[in-house]
């Protein structure tokens, strides 16, 4: 049976009573992936703001508490190195969402910037090997464990 409309609210307006809470332990996951993947042998870059090597991490640390729940991941070889790390996941589940309790990585070339011209995507940074991780509420050892065996794949 369907939550009618009361239901609905009381479900999200619960759900923000720990939405601090949860945002703040992603966020610090989110560090923990970042520095221990940043100049890995497989990876052109990690890109994540709570970095100091980010252009804009001053900025983001003077606007923000901490650097985010997303990391973006450019993985050397293009398309299908990204597809060979993607398909070695199994915590983190492939989606064209972001922003979960869960930890989703998403193919922007293939899915949400699909439609836009190889032009297009070149101008925002777009590339064929690029992922981009929403951080969960997992344990950051085992994200970043299982982060590093699936980009041995590649």
């Amino acid at each position: 049976m369907p939550l009618n409309w009361a239901q609905t609210w009381w479900l999200l307006l619960k759900g923000l009573e720990t939405l601090d809470l949860r945002v703040h332990a992603q966020a610090d996951t989110a560090l923990q992936i970042a520095t221990a993947l940043e100049g890995h042998a497989k990876l052109s870059q990690t890109i994540y703001p709570g970095l100091a090597s980010h252009p804009h991490h001053s900025v983001a640390m003077a606007q923000l508490e901490k650097g985010g729940t997303v990391i973006a991941l450019e993985i050397k070889g293009g398309q299908e190195a990204a597809f060979r790390f993607l398909n070695a996941l199994e915590i983190v589940i492939i989606s064209n969402n972001l922003g979960d309790a869960k930890s989703i990585i998403t193919h922007p070339t293939t899915t949400t910037h699909q439609r836009l011209s190889d032009e297009q995507r070149a101008a925002l940074g777009i590339t064929p090997g690029l992922v981009r991780l929403s951080v969960g509420l997992e344990d950051a050892g085992d994200l970043v464990g299982e982060l590093q065996t699936a980009l041995e794949a590649v």
